[in-house]
């Protein structure tokens, strides 16, 4: 990139940013806006607001209060940043993945803070969290990230005092993460977003009754699951209805028949179950590392994940609507990893890998925010100033992720690949490309 296409950046984030203009009420707020995002993307080395004030010639607390205290409508540009890539980066393959990231933090008093699995140091740790939700394109040639929001702790929400010495609504409770993440879902698709597939780690996957939700919105999703995940390989009897004499309790329906197979461990239906350990391994290119190509060996069935009722008690389950259950292993290490999906009988299974696989994007994007824009750099300990800096990096990252398509379309990155990204094509996969889900997994019935 020369210095004349370095010297336009200037006038593009200028532009790029009055995209956000009605969301301040005052040119003041626009201009804080300006100064902020300038400094995330400065090399000053720690990116919060007095070291970024400092660099402006500004005074500390400017930046701070912008944060904090001035009055400008945050979730308006929230709404605004996910219009924005739903109109200009509209993917036929995009992908929607969830996931969380930490920040370490010390004391007691920052929203959210307590001890639990911090991410960023490997262990449980004092730490903040937030679930995030990232955009994708298949190809590898944009990402970024369309939302965080701040997990609030069960602890938290049983002292509402401590939370309002936090500046934390009375109306946000505490919620189980996968809920966040189904809130963030319906938010991005009600400003236009539309996901072709959605992915998350088995955190979110080993949640039936999410898969559940996913499935009745519309959504296609590849999960990874825990090996404890459950369910059957051959569809159990389900009872829909008998007569009732009058006599006793009158029994629930749907239910399992009484000779149906009890719902098994994933990891015990792909060692024992005929139906996955007859099946030949199968290599798939799933995508490209640092080192080259990365090679997996997968094999998938149909598969009904076992499904507990909202209103039933824990021993009643059901099983689910038809899926895919896919096990994958590296042939190096060993590895293995199961994964289910909710796609049609037409998709292709090496499609559904490389969906499986593409969760590094959202890690990258994380990756990026902190160590290039400051993310986790943040000093303030109130809910509303978190929440703000957390769009206002996601505001940033959207700038450069849109530069960098900008660059990969003018040939100032040569044929836009990525290290790590998935194989652009079908054409890599070691077996027919061509073949469908349903005509590589064997389906005569028997019991698992």
């Amino acid at each position: 990139m020369d210095a004349r296409r370095i010297g336009r950046l200037v006038g593009d984030l200028r532009r790029f940013l009055r995209l956000f203009d009605d969301c301040f009420a005052r040119s003041e707020g626009r201009e804080h806006l300006q100064r902020y995002v300038h400094g995330q993307l400065s090399n000053v080395r720690r990116k919060c607001a007095e070291p970024m004030a400092d660099a402006l010639g500004m005074a500390p607390r400017t930046l701070q209060d912008f944060l904090a205290t001035h009055t400008w409508d945050h979730q308006r540009a929230l709404d605004r940043l996910q219009q924005w890539v739903a109109e200009a980066h509209l993917y036929e393959e995009a992908i929607g993945l969830i996931d969380e990231t930490s920040f370490p933090k010390r004391g007691d008093k920052t929203a959210g803070v307590q001890r639990q699995y911090c991410g960023a140091t490997g262990k449980i740790d004092n730490c903040v969290v937030t679930v995030g939700l990232g955009y994708a394109d298949l190809r590898g040639q944009f990402r970024c990230t369309l939302d965080h929001q701040l997990f609030l702790p069960e602890s938290w929400d049983a002292d509402r005092n401590r939370c309002r010495e936090a500046h934390i609504p009375d109306e946000m409770p505490h919620q189980p993460k996968w809920r966040i993440a189904l809130d963030m879902l319906q938010r991005a698709q009600a400003n236009g977003i539309r996901f072709a597939w959605l992915t998350f780690d088995e955190g979110y996957g080993c949640n039936a009754q999410f898969l559940e939700t996913l499935h009745r919105m519309g959504q296609t999703y590849v999960a990874e699951v825990p090996k404890s995940f459950t369910g059957w390989l051959v569809e159990p009897m389900v009872l829909q209805k008998a007569h009732h004499s009058g006599k006793g309790r009158p029994q629930r329906f749907p239910r399992l028949a009484a000779q149906s197979a009890r719902p098994n461990r994933v990891d015990r239906l792909c060692t024992y179950s005929y139906v996955m350990r007859d099946q030949p391994w199968q290599d798939f290119h799933v995508k490209d590392g640092h080192k080259g190509p990365i090679v997996w060996q997968a094999k998938a069935a149909r598969f009904r994940m076992n499904v507990r009722p909202e209103d039933a008690g824990k021993s009643f389950t059901l099983p689910s609507a038809p899926m895919w259950l896919i096990v994958a292993q590296h042939p190096m290490t060993g590895e293995i990893k199961y994964f289910v999906s909710n796609a049609s009988t037409a998709t292709s299974l090496e499609r559904i890998l490389h969906v499986a696989f593409s969760r590094w994007h959202i890690e990258r994007c994380f990756q990026d925010e902190k160590g290039l824009l400051g993310l986790d750099h943040f000093e303030c300990r109130r809910y509303r100033a978190i929440q703000r800096h957390l769009i206002l990096t996601m505001i940033s990252h959207l700038f450069l992720a849109r530069t960098r398509l900008k660059l990969i379309e003018e040939g100032h990155v040569a044929g836009g690949k990525m290290s790590d990204a998935p194989a652009a094509s079908p054409g890599h996969q070691c077996v027919d490309s061509s073949a469908r889900l349903d005509t590589i997994c064997t389906t005569r019935p028997a019991d698992a």
